[in-house]
């Protein structure tokens, strides 16, 4: 397995930048995920690296060696795609080793191969079996156990659970995360659903607009968010936001008021913070609390109750539209009151260009 780095990686479509200058570096055996939504530049990055995509300017390492211009093929590579692009006519067995077959590979080396990622995969069962007796998830396996027989270096995945149902996903990715335990592979891994991002990754990179974000562990993102875009695609459900304006700054605590919110403390770093300043709040669902003599007062509008928690959608004095998770069964109605404190140590503040101000240790 190998390394990877990319130094000031662009991609253009003509006078089209859709790449915007990435640098990254990722390390041997780790599981990094690109996500972001739709049209962000995450998939063009992962066929960049495949070789699928050129490089406008940019260096692309995988080890030592200079991958711009090589050809997918002698990259140490292995891609898995959203499509399973499977032989209808072949049998597991064959499918899995057709790569080692157009290579040349000895009969009995191949043989070995197949049978150790099908151990690996278990579907030593499936081998006799077409792609037509398979379910999704077990096509998907097939054609990551492709992948696994030519030994890459580096496993590339675009989006490959997004023909999945809910609870096959949910298989899926445990059977992922266990084969790179297994493995100890280099994974490089595209989606737009961030819950596999979190489950899934060792490093995100969080990208929009062809621009990297942030990068880091899941926590991280989802406890230190750099701005307003990252804290709110990572997190489910996504982050509540409201303007404020700051009251009075006292060391590292920050009193801050608004039409929505009432005298309520957050830490932030003082060196970014000024009496007066126009901020953004941002509090998790999961992080606000029935409070009568909370700093957030708000209507109940439609009221989720799902047995292990409930998720209220709330309106607020401006109009502004909130969630809130709490523990257990709410049997709250609609329209009514509901008062709410914020837990002061984990709201976040964002300055006028969507740069968090909050400190974190």
């Amino acid at each position: 397995m190998a390394s990877l780095s990319l130094s000031s990686v662009r991609k253009n479509y003509g006078a089209l930048p859709v790449i915007k200058g990435v640098d990254l570096s990722i390390e041997h055996g780790e599981f990094v995920v690109f996500v972001g939504p739709s049209g962000c530049g995450k998939s063009t990055l992962l066929r960049m690296i495949a070789g699928l995509e050129e490089i406008t300017s940019g260096k692309l390492l995988i080890g030592s060696k200079l991958c711009n211009d090589m050809e997918p093929r002698d990259r140490g590579i292995a891609m898995v795609f959203q499509s399973y692009a499977l032989y209808p006519h072949l049998s597991v067995y064959d499918n899995v080793g057709f790569g080692l077959k157009l290579a040349k590979t000895p009969k009995d080396v191949r043989d070995r191969k197949i049978r150790e990622a099908a151990r690996v995969l278990k579907m030593e069962h499936l081998l006799d079996r077409k792609p037509g007796q398979l379910s999704g998830g077990q096509r998907q396996r097939v054609a990551i156990g492709r992948a696994i027989v030519r030994q890459p270096e580096v496993f590339l995945f675009d989006e490959p659970l997004s023909n999945l149902d809910a609870a096959l996903r949910v298989d899926m990715r445990m059977e992922i995360a266990k084969l790179h335990k297994e493995l100890g592979a280099t994974m490089i891994y595209v989606t737009h659903d961030q819950v596999e991002a979190m489950t899934l990754a060792d490093k995100i990179v969080v990208l929009d607009g062809g621009v990297v974000q942030q990068v880091g562990a899941p926590i991280e993102l989802y406890q230190r968010p750099a701005n307003l875009f990252v804290a709110g695609f990572i997190g489910s459900p996504k982050m509540n936001f409201t303007p404020v304006r700051v009251d009075a700054v006292n060391g590292n605590r920050v009193a801050v008021s608004g039409e929505d919110v009432i005298n309520l403390t957050v830490e932030a770093d003082p060196s970014n913070v000024s009496p007066g300043d126009t901020m953004t709040l941002g509090v998790r669902p999961h992080d606000l609390a029935p409070n009568q003599a909370g700093s957030i007062v708000a209507r109940v509008g439609l009221v989720e109750r799902l047995g292990n928690e409930t998720i209220v959608s709330l309106e607020l004095v401006s109009g502004t539209n909130w969630l809130v998770v709490l523990d257990g069964d709410r049997p709250l109605a609609r329209g009514e009151t509901l008062a709410l404190g914020a837990d002061p140590a984990k709201a976040i503040l964002f300055d006028a260009a969507g740069k968090s101000v909050t400190r974190r240790s």
